[in-house]
């Protein structure tokens, strides 16, 4: 089976979490350059299947636009022109920079590492994809 990517896009930095082949588990796979975006999907295509792609779009709670909304759409337009045949979901990801630092808290990380953007990035695009293969096993 294919997997899952979840993006966590940002304007510094992008976190990309995957599932396993038969779509259980939600792993973080990295954090990187988000100007290295589109070269770090095509070298993984080449090594993985995958057949869906969640990408995490900031809203306010009022649901309007956020800073990082705009950003999050050239990088969907960015991915949609690189690979036209992948499917695209957007995703609400309103709550999970806040859930991310709760998670490195929860799992007893020390406050210095807790300050490193890219694992909080990395959580994020994590939590993202496991809230879509909860909500989505529900259906």
């Amino acid at each position: 089976m294919s997997r899952i990517m979840a993006i966590d896009y940002g304007g510094k930095r992008t976190g990309i979490a995957v599932t396993d082949p038969l779509q259980i588990i939600a792993t973080g796979l990295t954090t990187i350059d988000s100007k290295e975006l589109v070269p770090f999907l095509k070298k993984y295509f080449l090594a993985e299947p995958v057949e869906l792609i969640i990408i995490g779009m900031p809203k306010n709670w009022d649901e309007t636009d956020t800073h990082g909304t705009p950003l999050a759409r050239k990088a969907i337009a960015a991915i949609s022109k690189e690979f036209p045949h992948m499917p695209l979901k957007e995703m609400d990801e309103r709550f999970t920079s806040t859930m991310a630092k709760k998670a490195m808290i929860d799992m007893g990380m020390k406050k210095k590492d807790r300050r490193d953007k890219k694992i909080v990035d990395e959580i994020a695009a994590t939590i993202l994809l496991q809230e879509y293969l909860e909500s989505n096993h529900l259906k």
